[in-house]
């Protein structure tokens, strides 16, 4: 079998430290956002581990877009701007 041939794919689940990464956070700050609940959505897998399926993020970074600095979104959770 060649070994060189084979292509591993991406995974579907990060860990905190690898999604932070990807999101361009800190750790810490990844943490602080799921306290307070303005992250992106995760899961629990055991006691400690928090994982973020990739899908997630990426909808989580589109739902942040803004064409302009002026642009503030919609991001309370009742729809109205912040």
């Amino acid at each position: 079998m060649n070994y060189s041939s084979l292509t591993i794919p991406a995974p579907s689940k990060l860990r905190a430290p690898a999604a932070a990464a990807y999101v361009g956070l800190s750790p810490s700050t990844l943490a602080k956002m799921r306290l307070r609940g303005d992250g992106p959505p995760y899961s629990k897998a055991g006691r400690r581990a928090v994982v973020y399926d990739v899908s997630d993020l990426e909808a989580w970074l589109a739902s942040r877009r803004r064409t302009s600095t002026s642009d503030h979104g919609v991001d309370k959770p009742d729809g109205t701007q912040a």
